[in-house]
């Protein structure tokens, strides 16, 4: 069993923000596999299913992203999975727009919500997903850039980069972390 956790903020206000690109990837997973997202358990909306042949759990943590490791690491502790079966979706200003990167076992790279899951689980050796989201413009503070929309001129490259996101999850389900990064790097 694999947990996905796509990272975001909660509430209507922030669901396009960069910030909230992990849950755009993760209702592009649950569309393409049929799996509903709305149980809230663990302090997230949660959905049971399988994917690639395997059961999986898709989570988006309800609480805000500096404290998204909780959710996390409930869910983990629950289900008795360790981070090797977690696989982490989130965005990241050092990746221009409409790229993603996959890593194991890095840090958190500046992330508060990554940091909060490393810091949670005590464990960095975890799947990550890194869907760019671009650097902000000179002089604008890289808080306020990601809790800001995707520009509308942006948005057929934001979709190829969730469709591409979601690609790398199943690739990784299907082949493997080798076979996703050479893909994807």
């Amino acid at each position: 069993m694999k947990l996905i956790a796509g990272l975001g903020n909660p509430g209507r206000s922030y669901s396009r923000h960069r910030h909230n690109v992990g849950f755009l990837v993760l209702g592009e997973l649950a569309r393409r596999h049929g799996i509903s997202v709305a149980k809230r358990s663990f302090g997230a909306e949660i959905g049971m299913g399988s994917m690639c042949g395997e059961s999986v759990i898709l989570a988006a943590p309800m609480k805000y992203m500096n404290v998204s490791g909780e959710p996390v690491r409930d869910i983990l502790g629950y289900y008795k999975l360790g981070a090797d079966s977690l696989i982490v979706v989130h965005d990241d200003i050092d990746i221009e727009l409409g790229r993603i990167k996959i890593a194991k076992g890095a840090g958190h790279g500046g992330h508060n919500g990554v940091r909060s899951i490393i810091e949670k689980l005590g464990d960095k050796d975890f799947l990550r997903i890194r869907v760019g989201v671009g650097r902000p413009p000179e002089g604008m503070d890289g808080a306020d850039y990601v809790l800001a929309p995707f520009h509308e001129e942006d948005a057929e490259i934001v979709r190829r980069s969730v469709e591409e996101a979601s690609d790398a999850v199943e690739l990784i389900m299907e082949e493997g972390l080798a076979a996703a990064q050479q893909k994807y790097h």
